[in-house]
């Protein structure tokens, strides 16, 4: 019964990175190898593990991807230059900065000074901005792979209740306008939001992006949720997210597991971005 409620991550990517197939043997038949050039800063080994999954990604979907490791204390200028390299080339066709960044470079400037047309990660200002016309060229990868996951699901958006917990600009915020674009009423929570509990357990669909292990326990949750947890982190040497799942799987029809939820389709998600990109380059 258990096995019936999870959204298996692993096994949509895999469906995803099957539909790039064909895209990708027509791209090559054309004479265009999809490029996706990933920049890491310095060695946090987050950072380093998400770039390497990201690398095999790409590998399995036959993806050229290539990685530029920069010292953690080089200077905002250096990156910027090695930015503005690889929108000149034109066998790159996606770029994409590793984040965090460290504190002395401003994370925004890196952002707007992506070209528009090969920000995989869907966070210049313009293309953030035709989110809320709901025809983005680039839609974030984490939110855009949410709503792939619901979708192949078959949850329905149209008139639920979807509380989301944490107004980042990488989940929250994106993803708050692409579910109303799918007409869902949605609701964001912050810090500074008093008595969580009462909002959540009013979620139809519940989806956490705090990064605060074990934060939603079966006292968060009405009866027949869908949880989407987007959080990651350790606890007592293991990988968990923010939703305590033993303690809510016998109340949700739908959870995402950690790992092996969101994070694997996030990265599909980027290898689509990335094959789209290439396809403006025909």
């Amino acid at each position: 019964m258990t096995d019936t409620k999870i959204i298996d991550g692993k096994k949509i990517a895999a469906d995803i990175e099957l539909s790039l197939k064909e895209k990708i043997d027509y791209l090559k038949n054309n004479g265009i190898v999809p490029c996706i050039y990933v920049i890491l800063i310095g060695d946090n080994p987050a950072s380093v593990i998400y770039v390497r999954n990201k690398e095999n990604a790409a590998k399995r979907c036959g993806i050229l991807s290539e990685k530029i490791i920069l010292p953690v204390d080089v200077s905002e200028d250096e990156l910027l230059n090695k930015i503005n390299e690889l929108n000149d080339n034109p066998l790159v066709h996606g770029i994409l900065v590793q984040l965090p960044v460290p504190p002395h470079i401003d994370e925004n400037k890196i952002m707007e000074t992506i070209c528009v047309n090969k920000d995989v990660d869907g966070f210049h200002p313009f293309n953030e901005g035709k989110i809320f016309t709901g025809n983005s060229s680039f839609y974030p990868c984490t939110p855009f792979g949410i709503i792939k996951m619901l979708d192949y699901s078959n949850i329905e958006l149209t008139g639920k209740n979807v509380i989301i917990v944490g107004q980042s600009i990488i989940v929250g915020k994106p993803l708050s306008i692409m579910l109303m674009n799918r007409y869902a009423t949605v609701s964001v929570l912050n810090i500074y939001t008093g008595d969580i509990r009462r909002w959540t357990k009013m979620a139809d669909i519940l989806i956490s992006a705090t990064g605060k292990a074990h934060l939603i326990d079966d006292s968060f949750v009405k009866d027949g949720a869908v949880i989407i947890d987007v959080g990651i982190t350790k606890l007592n040497g293991k990988i968990c997210g923010d939703v305590n799942f033993d303690s809510v799987i016998e109340k949700v029809s739908k959870i995402t597991p950690v790992p092996g939820g969101v994070g694997p389709v996030t990265v599909s998600v980027l290898m689509e971005n990335t094959v789209n990109a290439a396809f403006k380059f025909l």
